[in-house]
């Protein structure tokens, strides 16, 4: 950190949800303090006020959010300067340590003498501004949403294709549109759907999907034909999926509501306007890189974001029998797939497409230019967020 030689205590925590322990350490390793600390504030500032009068005191988190955020902004209010050691480096530090135990004073002690010995591997926690931590709060709420959502689609599927696997062909790739969930809600199972007959099943798509409606509810007939045999517990599964299919139409209206508010917040931060413009960048895209990242003054270059966000290739070689370069398993998962799925999403901008095909004819696969693609969109993007540009298409070269 700049100004690192005015720090008089460097004072560990790890974090947790009753009681963090913190770990105070003098810039010659001396033991300042050592115990456990309750997660409330005016215990907080009754240790940070005894530390202080050491002189300057850094508090260093390995969790900056959710049970983090208390002790960041008390420490912030008391005056003191704060850092952030991301958990898998506090893991890797902490096998250079003697002991294999994992407990919580080892790992303050190794988060405290990381950031006295290893100022580099902190990363500065700026203060994050409103805007920032509601889209973090959103954002989290829309994880939890996406996998409730993933989970009631699959058992629909699974339960589907366990009764009848050709109409699970047809309905399944459709099942989060609202007209096949309105239809699994109103006519329970393939028996109810052949009992009401294809134009009353056409009429109820109609109301949800007018112009696919007729050669939808053809499809579902010529598949219902296709099966003549009950399958046992066809009469349970007409009691469990309307359930289902009323939960996936719950969960997805949600997400709906949530993604204007998200939308809403993104409008109000100014560096939307820079990353929107940008092909593949979409609301919740655009708020998952503001959310990670800010402004991206965190990180020097371009190649230190793509590192922390995964994107940087990891050679591997042995002598010089063994050469090649794979995907980085590391780095921040959240970022890395917004940067793919935005890499995913762009291939329909002719630069990207195209530089997407010259990697495919360099012999890589679908995936692999997809992540070639990505990096270089992070570059980009990291040029974009820290001189605060907008995005300039550049002319396609040919594959």
């Amino acid at each position: 950190m700049s100004d690192r030689r005015e720090i008089a205590v460097y004072l560990g925590l790890d974090v947790g949800k009753g009681e963090h322990h913190a770990v105070a350490l003098a810039p010659n390793g001396k033991t300042l303090y050592d115990k456990a600390l309750p997660n409330s504030e005016p215990r907080l500032r009754a240790v940070l006020a005894k530390l202080a009068r050491h002189g300057r005191v850094l508090v260093v988190v390995d969790q900056p959010a959710s049970i983090g955020a208390l002790p960041v902004a008390v420490a912030r209010d008391a005056g003191c300067l704060v850092a952030y050691l991301p958990a898998l480096t506090m893991r890797r530090i902490a096998d250079l340590y003697p002991g294999e135990a994992k407990t919580d004073a080892r790992d303050a002690r190794v988060i405290a003498d990381a950031a006295r010995t290893m100022p580099h591997t902190l990363r500065d926690l700026q203060p994050d501004d409103e805007t920032i931590a509601a889209l973090q709060l959103l954002l989290g709420f829309d994880d939890d949403l996406a996998a409730e959502a993933t989970g009631a689609s699959n058992r629909i599927r699974g339960l589907l294709t366990a009764i009848h696997p050709s109409l699970e062909r047809v309905l399944g790739p459709r099942i989060a549109h609202p007209a096949i969930l309105d239809l699994l809600a109103e006519v329970r199972s393939p028996t109810g759907i052949r009992a009401a007959g294809k134009d009353a099943v056409a009429e109820l798509l109609r109301r949800q999907a007018p112009r696919m409606a007729e050669r939808l509810a053809g499809e579902i007939f010529a598949a219902l034909h296709e099966q003549t045999v009950t399958v046992p517990g066809i009469d349970a599964a007409a009691v469990i999926l309307p359930g289902l299919a009323a939960s996936l139409a719950g969960t997805l209206q949600q997400r709906a509501g949530l993604e204007a508010e998200i939308d809403t917040l993104l409008e109000a931060h100014p560096l939307s306007k820079v990353l929107t413009p940008m092909p593949g960048i979409g609301v919740r895209t655009a708020a998952r890189i503001l959310a990670e990242i800010g402004d991206a003054c965190a990180f020097p270059s371009a190649a230190h974001l793509a590192a922390y966000a995964g994107l940087a290739p990891v050679t591997r070689r042995s002598g010089t029998s063994i050469r090649g370069e794979s995907p980085s398993r590391r780095g921040n998962k959240a970022l890395k797939r917004a940067f793919f799925l935005a890499a995913f999403a762009a291939l329909k901008d002719p630069a990207s497409r195209t530089y997407h095909d010259r990697k495919i004819a360099q012999g890589k696969r679908h995936n692999q230019a997809l992540l070639c693609l990505a990096r270089r969109r992070c570059d980009v993007i990291y040029a974009m967020l820290t001189n605060g540009t907008f995005y300039q298409p550049n002319p396609p070269r040919p594959a």
